[in-house]
């Protein structure tokens, strides 16, 4: 059975949010060579679940143009200073599935992380693109976040394009959990966070699967994680699909408002990157953070 927050599903109703007014995004830069697609190392959760790896063959996609570079922010602010976490604050939990109405911005949410290729190009890309991300890892995989590609995220953190969510420690099914051991996958993946990037993920926390119940988002909340990351758009990519389902779900679902869910863990979309990008600056899209989104700040958590 497909998880509730399946873009399938009708999003039945979403709290209205402030509209964070930044640089228009007007164009984006073509991918470098070093996004071609390499074998994705998959890690302990492909393994432990038994999911085969074979590889898809590529489907023949349509050319599309060379996008050019983009305007750097204007009005973002000064840079973050990492490792200066603020303390939780609880509050009531609210449900995000989408953006606000009437924006050309679109959130491109991606979560955690077995594929060690996926991590490093997924960097690479936000780095050579411009592109905000939200990304939401899962901490049991520290091993693949080297101490290179934390190096080149960093920054990027720093600058308030790239942002850190909560996913939970190992992406557990939190429902059958006692409170205290949701507690437990929350603040050990919080921990790692702030350790591992200088940051905290408070206040976004994005459920496992996403499944979710009263008690997991009062519980999230009492820790801070007020803000229930939910989607109501999807690359399909958390199993293994071909190129062209991956793109022909982006025509779908890379419109404005959307939440786009997206994975680091199959290969098929590192070959895609430049399509993707083409993609979003034909519709003349405006890629940012949940917190740029929603006017959420990690000075504040």
């Amino acid at each position: 059975m497909r998880p509730v927050s399946d873009p399938r599903h009708p999003c039945l109703g979403c709290a209205q949010h402030g509209h964070l007014n930044r640089r228009r995004f007007l164009t984006l830069l073509a991918t470098g060579a070093s996004l071609a697609l390499a074998g994705c190392t998959t890690g302990a959760r492909a393994l432990s679940q038994g999911k085969a790896t074979t590889k898809v063959r590529p489907q023949p996609l349509t050319p599309v143009a060379t996008p050019a570079p983009i305007l750097s922010d204007t009005d973002a602010g000064p840079p973050l200073t990492l490792g200066q976490i603020p303390p939780a604050r609880p509050g009531a939990p609210v449900m995000v599935w989408h953006g606000p109405a009437g924006t050309q911005q679109i959130a491109l949410t991606i979560d955690d992380g077995y594929c060690g290729d996926c991590i490093a190009k997924y960097v690479d890309f936000a780095l050579t693109s411009g592109i905000h991300i939200t990304f939401n890892p899962n901490g049991i995989y520290d091993p693949l976040w080297t101490p290179q590609i934390v190096e080149t995220l960093q920054p990027l953190i720093a600058d308030k394009q790239v942002q850190i969510g909560n996913h939970t420690w190992d992406h557990a099914d939190l429902r059958p959990l006692s409170t205290t051991a949701i507690a437990d996958e929350l603040n050990r993946n919080e921990e790692w966070i702030e350790t591992k990037f200088g940051i905290t993920a408070r206040p976004w926390f994005r459920p496992p699967y996403g499944y979710y119940n009263e008690r997991i988002n009062d519980t999230a909340a009492s820790l801070g994680f007020t803000n229930i990351m939910m989607w109501n758009g999807s690359f399909g990519d958390s199993e293994v699909i071909s190129p062209q389902q991956l793109m022909n779900l982006a025509q779908q679902y890379l419109t404005p408002g959307t939440i786009v869910l997206g994975h680091l863990n199959h290969a098929t979309v590192l070959s895609l990157f430049g399509q993707i990008q083409s993609l979003i600056a034909e519709r003349n899209l405006d890629p940012v953070t949940l917190d740029e989104m929603f006017s959420t700040s990690r000075t504040t958590g």
